[in-house]
C-alpha cells in the first residue's frame, strides 16, 4: 500500500531584513544579472509590497511591487529555478493582482527582458499586453544591454483577475 501524499502549506509572508540572505540566494540562482542586496534594502525601505511564497519552509518565489496612482509596477518577480514551470508564477501574479485590486490600483505594469520568452508566455497567459519597448534598460552579460518589453493589465471590471488553470 502506497503512503498517502503529505500536504504542505503554500503560504505568503512580507520580506523583511532577516529573509535577505534566502532571497538572494533565490536572486542569484535565477538570474545572471541579478538584484543586489541594496536593490532589496531600498525596496523594503520604502514600504514596496515584498512577499515571499513559501512552501513549510522552503522559498518557491517573492515578488516586490511599487504602488503608484491607480496603478502598480511589479519590480521584480522571481520562482527559485528548483521550482520553475510549476503554476508558481501564476499564483503570486494572481495574489499581486488581489493586492493591488486591494489598494484601488486600476492597472498593473512590469518590464521583461525581450529574451525572456518564458516570462512573457506566463505574462502573456495572465493577460498582460505589450505596451511598448524600452532601449537598453537590463544590463547583460559582458557590459552590454537589453532591451525590455513593457507590458501592462488592467485590473478593471470582473475578468481583470484571472486564475490560471
Amino acid at each position: 500500500m502506497s503512503q498517502p501524499m503529505r500536504q504542505i502549506e503554500v503560504r505568503f509572508e512580507p520580506i523583511t531584513p532577516d529573509h535577505l540572505d534566502a532571497v538572494l540566494q533565490v536572486e542569484k540562482a535565477a538570474y545572471a544579472k541579478p538584484w543586489s542586496s541594496g536593490n532589496f534594502v531600498d525596496s523594503l525601505n520604502s514600504g514596496y509590497e515584498a512577499q515571499m511564497l513559501l512552501a513549510g519552509d522552503t522559498l518557491l518565489g517573492y515578488f516586490v511591487a511599487m504602488k503608484g496612482v491607480d496603478e502598480v509596477h511589479l519590480l521584480n518577480i522571481t520562482v527559485a529555478p528548483t521550482y520553475q514551470r510549476q503554476g508558481w508564477a501564476h499564483v503570486m501574479l494572481d495574489a499581486l493582482s488581489l493586492w493591488a485590486k486591494g489598494q484601488r490600483a486600476d492597472w498593473l505594469w512590469l518590464e521583461v527582458r525581450v529574451g525572456n520568452l518564458r516570462a512573457i508566455e506566463v505574462y502573456e497567459a495572465q493577460g498582460f499586453t505589450r505596451m511598448g519597448l524600452r532601449k537598453k534598460y537590463y544590463p547583460a552579460v559582458n557590459g552590454e544591454r537589453e532591451d525590455a518589453i513593457v507590458m501592462s493589465r488592467s485590473l478593471m471590471g470582473p475578468e481583470s483577475v484571472k486564475i490560471a488553470p
